[in-house]
């Protein structure tokens, strides 16, 4: 490592910038996608871009539909009659239902294909079991919804009377409603449907069109080919969103200022984007906007600087792997890698169109990839708050980051995915069913 690249790490050890940044983009409140705290997110983004010497800053906006969280309520109302406490799950349409009680276990595929569900009110887990594949929330409320259930119900497999919520489907309005449970509650319901009880839910919603927006801007060299580095600054409202993503979002604006001290053989580019809660939204936006056939790569900062340990997700590429295997060695500090392609956050409107992916995410240290917990903790509950960052995981993080890209900036040549590979790497992580139930599996993939 040069002495000028040392002495910008070093200089960073001391910043307490990531942590007055964390700070400003939490105290908003509210920054669900489309609503009046993610445009202010988006401008304190645009305005830390500006402190980092970015240049051509902007704030762009992009059509979308605005879901509204209403009250919600969940009753059994037979053998007993009992309420609980319940939230709305994002793009749950309005109305009311009363049916019977089904515990669906983990609500994968098989359980859901071996019970009678139609007409019926399904409770599902949020986690998956052990040494299955990860089963995304989307693809068990869209098998319950196929199946004829009137009703989801999911439950949360962390203590501490917390409700869930997480989006259903992508930017419309989804079939039937959800709603989330706490796991205090959920055991009480999965007990109930045991014995044949009926239940009550109501949601209150509204779905309408309305605008969000994405912030970006441009380091190093104006050159033909750019490095896009992204990350989300929407959140559920229901809390801080802290972690998920304020944690990821500081970590690329605290990179974007190491970054400037940096000698970049490529254009970086720098993007907050709105949306990616409630359907990639914002990412998908910027994709549309951009020459893609100029994106090197895009390096998708999201959940990095939340735990101590960061994570690369490769997404299939050798290249990506090459790229973090070095940064690791020349910083002395471990990264895992994960080569499994997913599409379940900002990167994959980029790689879905041929652009090499990375994301960086976090695990809690001495984690294997094997051992590691499922599920993302505090994120999606009220307890997603500023509380629960270390504002050292943020600083060492962004080190790392601008590290990483500097390392893509400077490879000349990181090879494109075709639609065959990225659609086999899917296939070959059963990837492709649950894809197609959630509605996401590009139309054209064989």
């Amino acid at each position: 490592m040069n002495p000028e690249t040392a002495a910008t790490l070093g200089e960073a050890w001391r910043d307490d910038y990531p942590w007055e940044f964390i700070t400003q983009l939490t105290e908003i409140g509210d920054r669900m996608g489309g609503h009046p705290g993610e445009r202010r997110a988006a401008q304190v983004v645009a305005e830390g871009f500006e402190r980092a010497g970015a240049r051509e800053v902007e704030i762009e906006s992009f059509e979308m539909h605005r879901w509204t969280r209403g009250d919600a309520e969940l009753a059994v109302t037979d053998p007993v009659e009992r309420s609980f406490e319940t939230i709305a799950l994002p793009y749950s349409p309005p109305g009311e239902v009363r049916g019977e009680l089904v515990d669906a276990g983990y609500g994968t595929p098989d359980e859901l294909d071996d019970l009678d569900v139609e007409g019926k009110i399904v409770v599902a887990s949020t986690t998956t079991p052990k040494g299955s594949r990860f089963i995304h929330r989307m693809e068990k409320f869209g098998h319950a919804a196929a199946a004829g259930a009137e009703a989801f119900v999911f439950r949360n497999h962390k203590p501490g009377q917390l409700p869930p919520t997480g989006s259903l489907r992508f930017d419309r309005e989804a079939a039937i409603p959800g709603v989330g449970v706490s796991l205090e509650t959920g055991d009480w319901l999965t007990d109930y449907a045991d014995r044949g009880a009926r239940a009550a839910l109501r949601v209150d919603a509204e779905t309408s069109p309305a605008t969000s927006h994405n912030t970006h801007g441009q380091l190093g060299p104006d050159t033909d080919d750019e490095i896009l580095v992204v990350g989300h600054h929407d959140a559920h409202d229901i809390a801080e969103g802290a972690l998920d993503n304020g944690c990821g979002i500081t970590v690329v604006v605290a990179a974007a200022h190491l970054l400037a001290e940096m000698d970049l053989d490529t254009r970086v580019r720098v993007a907050g984007v709105g949306c990616e809660e409630i359907g990639l939204l914002g990412a998908d936006a910027l994709a549309d906007r951009l020459d893609l056939d100029s994106v090197k790569a895009v390096v998708n900062v999201d959940g990095a600087g939340r735990f101590r340990d960061l994570r690369a997700h490769t997404h299939g590429s050798e290249r990506m792997e090459e790229i973090v295997d070095s940064v690791a060695d020349e910083a002395n500090q471990p990264i895992a890698v994960r080569e499994q392609v997913h599409p379940f956050s900002d990167h994959w409107p980029f790689l879905k169109r041929g652009v090499p992916a990375l994301q960086l995410h976090s695990e809690r240290a001495a984690q294997t990839a094997a051992a590691s917990e499922r599920g993302r903790g505090w994120g999606h509950t009220h307890a997603d708050t500023r509380d629960k960052v270390d504002d050292r995981n943020l600083r060492e993080h962004a080190m790392l980051t601008a590290l990483l890209v500097r390392e893509a900036a400077r490879t000349d040549e990181i090879p494109r995915p075709s639609a065959e590979s990225v659609a086999g790497n899917l296939r070959a992580g059963n990837y492709e069913e649950g894809m197609k139930a959630a509605g996401i599996w590009p139309e054209g993939w064989e």
